[in-house]
């Protein structure tokens, strides 16, 4: 009836329940697939960086000190096991060498691309830079601030304003190119 919050669920979940950590993890379980589909472009590759993502949190979860959100701790994980991945899956191929999405799942088909100027946008964003991506994917889908996405990145606020405005002036070329 009354949804815990996450720091009683981190508490209980601390406390051995499993039951909270299953809570916890169906509550983020979404935001971090979905930012995993559109950061690396694949089903495979996104599961795999989810599972990595709730690792890290399992066996980290103890050194939360419950400063800031739990969900802006829980992307810093996300954010630097992305860039980990791409370290480690793409060594000899340029950060810029992104694949267009790949998903034989309907739903997760449907989510992505509900209409074909969605499917494009996820397709466009495929082909920016890692550091501009995340920075569109932090804001615009995980709806973070630009200090937020400061603290969650290492960089400036106003890098992460010009690294947004720089990949939107991309994905508006990107964009009219489709359309031509």
């Amino acid at each position: 009836m009354f949804e815990k919050s996450d720091e009683q669920l981190i508490a209980k979940a601390l406390q051995g329940n499993k039951q909270a950590w299953v809570n916890l993890l169906k509550r983020y379980e979404k935001p971090i697939y979905n930012y995993g589909i559109r950061m690396t472009g694949k089903r495979e590759d996104a599961l795999d960086l989810m599972q990595e993502v709730f690792i890290s949190v399992y066996r980290n979860l103890a050194s939360y000190r419950n400063e800031g959100s739990f969900k802006g701790w829980l992307f810093r994980i996300a954010h630097y096991r992305c860039i980990e991945f791409y370290r480690r899956k793409r060594p000899m191929e340029g950060l810029d060498d992104i694949p267009e999405i790949e998903s034989d799942e309907p739903d997760v088909a449907q989510q992505l691309s509900s209409d074909s100027e969605n499917k494009q946008l996820v397709n466009a964003m495929q082909q920016l830079p890692l550091a501009q991506k995340s920075v569109i994917e932090l804001k615009f889908f995980g709806q973070f601030t630009f200090e937020e996405i400061a603290e969650l990145t290492g960089m400036s606020a106003n890098t992460a304003k010009s690294r947004m405005y720089g990949a939107l002036e991309k994905l508006k070329t990107l964009m009219e190119v489709d359309y031509a």
